[in-house]
């Protein structure tokens, strides 16, 4: 389960996206080492997830296994993405940058599926929650 700091699309044609992640970090080395990863479009009742997989280390949490023993987990294209997620996106990465405290990557979508119904969460619901502070 990877958190990715920053997503923007860059391409409709090819479809593409930006995606920056902070260093030092497991995902970083996870996106790194395997060059391809999924973006989840979380609901707003998903929130309380954020605590976990944006706020804790994955190299001090097994946020995999975590998630597994609780059932919230689905595999969509050989990879383990969360069942009440709106939407995935797979993406492959073409291309890096540095950006500071963070690595860049650029990626083409390589798949992408509508799961569920449901309103996104957004920033307001994060702040409103007391989860950031932007």
């Amino acid at each position: 389960m990877h958190i990715i700091t920053y997503v923007t699309p860059i391409s409709m044609q090819p479809k593409r996206y930006v995606c920056s992640i902070y260093h030092g970090t497991q995902t970083l080395e996870n996106v790194i080492t395997t060059q391809r990863f999924v973006l989840q479009l979380l609901g707003e009742q998903q929130y309380r997830l954020v605590e976990l997989l944006g706020k804790q280390s994955g190299r001090k949490v097994d946020k995999m296994q975590w998630l597994h023993k609780r059932q919230l987990l689905t595999t969509w294209r050989d990879f383990d993405v969360l069942t009440d997620a709106l939407a995935v996106i797979e993406l492959q990465v073409i291309d890096t940058f540095e950006g500071g405290d963070h690595t860049g990557f650029i990626c083409d979508v390589t798949g992408y599926k509508n799961l569920n119904e449901g309103t996104p969460l957004t920033l307001d619901k994060l702040r409103a929650h007391k989860l950031i502070r932007i």
